[in-house]
């Protein structure tokens, strides 16, 4: 299950970026699960990842190559159907192996290689497969190959995304692309699943890095199908400077905020294409919260509905079960709520005022606002200017089996 359209944009090249897609038989035999990026020398790179302590692997060794090559990397290694975390030092081993043989197939220093990988956590990472499959990847390696990339790097996700942006500025034209996958295991707290974007322009690598991580917060971070953040989370934004402009060295200036906005777009897009095919989703949520004394408190809001079972299962059987979205937010722990002060809006159909139900609210209102595939919660706290989104899904039946049945 999914909601909104399935169909992949256009995604446009970004000049200094190839990508090769190819099968390594990781999980299954003949699905394309492997997937090879190069950027061109001098091409700057910024990333975050997870904050999971427990950590995979791929993201210890691409968080060291990172620092080592300066953050310059030549190639981006991503392996599906094996997460390569909780495998102690000899997944650390096994993704050092494949980096070093992806820098013998290129002849690059094995620093330039950042490896990533997505799946099953706790099994040993087949290593010879993937090193088998690397010539073929390397052969592979397009200009347009995003949109067999977004489908080479999906796990449980029903369809590939991506999203991609042109721009002018200043006489000149610029490209921002980005895919990504994920559907179960989402709240990123730090960036997504897997996510690689890509820009032709020249940024500094501080601005850069400034950039993704803004980029990140209001996209990627405000998501959540399940509340769980993987050990296995990264973003990486590439910029090759293949569009020949001065390097980006401030954030200030015309170039800098079209470029931020091109970026915003593609993540926010990429971002809201992971909950709309959440594992088992057959809503798409809005939680919008207005009126809070801080951002943080409108997120901490925001948030305990989204991660709220109850509502969410409410959500998958179209029943406007308004209370239970009234005692999430009054657990959300924000001192001194005035509840009398509180309005909750469902669709635009207003449910509760006055710490009660709105006198002009009809249970058949609710049942028609739940109708249909994509729903707005609006929750006004009456306490400031301050104001948050997030996007999340429902819980249903599919999501429980999946899940049950995710290593069988």
């Amino acid at each position: 299950m999914a909601t909104g359209p399935d169909t992949l944009p256009e995604l446009h090249p970004v000049p200094g970026i190839r990508l090769g897609t190819v099968s390594a038989g990781i999980k299954t035999a003949g699905r394309r699960d492997l997937v090879l990026v190069e950027a061109a020398p001098g091409t700057r790179c910024a990333a975050v990842f997870t904050r999971n302590a427990f950590c995979a692997a791929p993201v210890t060794v691409a968080r060291e190559h990172l620092a080592a090559c300066a953050g310059q990397p030549r190639y981006l290694l991503v392996n599906t159907g094996n997460a390569n975390a909780g495998t102690g030092q000899a997944g650390i081993d096994d993704a050092r192996t494949c980096a070093r043989a992806v820098a013998q197939q290129a002849a690059v220093e094995a620093a330039a290689v950042l490896p990533f990988s997505t799946g099953v956590i706790g099994e040993p990472l087949p290593v010879q497969p993937i090193v088998d499959a690397l010539p073929a990847a390397y052969d592979a390696l397009r200009e347009d190959g995003w949109a067999a990339a977004a489908a080479g790097i999906m796990t449980t996700d029903t369809r590939p995304k991506g999203s991609s942006v042109r721009f002018e500025c200043a006489g000149r034209h610029y490209t921002v692309t980005g895919i990504a996958k994920g559907a179960g295991m989402i709240r990123p707290n730090m960036a997504t699943m897997l996510a690689y974007l890509a820009t032709d322009a020249a940024v500094h690598a501080d601005v850069l890095q400034a950039m993704l991580r803004r980029a990140v917060e209001l996209s990627f971070n405000r998501i959540t199908v399940d509340g769980d953040t993987s050990t296995n989370d990264a973003c990486v934004l590439l910029a090759t400077g293949a569009a020949g402009n001065a390097e980006l060295a401030r954030q200030e200036g015309a170039l800098y905020a079209a470029l931020s906005e091109a970026l915003l777009a593609v993540c926010v897009d990429l971002a809201t294409g992971l909950v709309r095919d959440g594992e088992g989703a057959s809503k798409f949520v809005t939680v919008q919260v207005n009126g809070g004394a801080s951002e943080q408190e409108c997120l901490d809001v925001a948030f305990t509905i989204a991660h709220s079972p109850l509502v969410k299962t409410a959500l998958f059987a179209s029943d406007p079960n308004w209370g239970r979205v009234l005692a999430a937010i009054g657990r959300a722990g924000i001192d001194d709520l005035d509840v009398a002060r509180v309005a909750l809006f469902l669709n635009e159909v207003l449910i509760a005022e006055g710490g009660c139900r709105a006198a002009s609210y009809s249970e058949e209102q609710g049942v028609a606002a739940m109708a249909p595939e994509d729903i707005v919660l609006r929750v006004e706290l009456g306490r400031g200017d301050a104001a948050a989104t997030v996007w999340t899904s429902d819980f249903s039946y599919d999501y429980v089996k999946i899940n049950a049945e995710y290593r069988t």
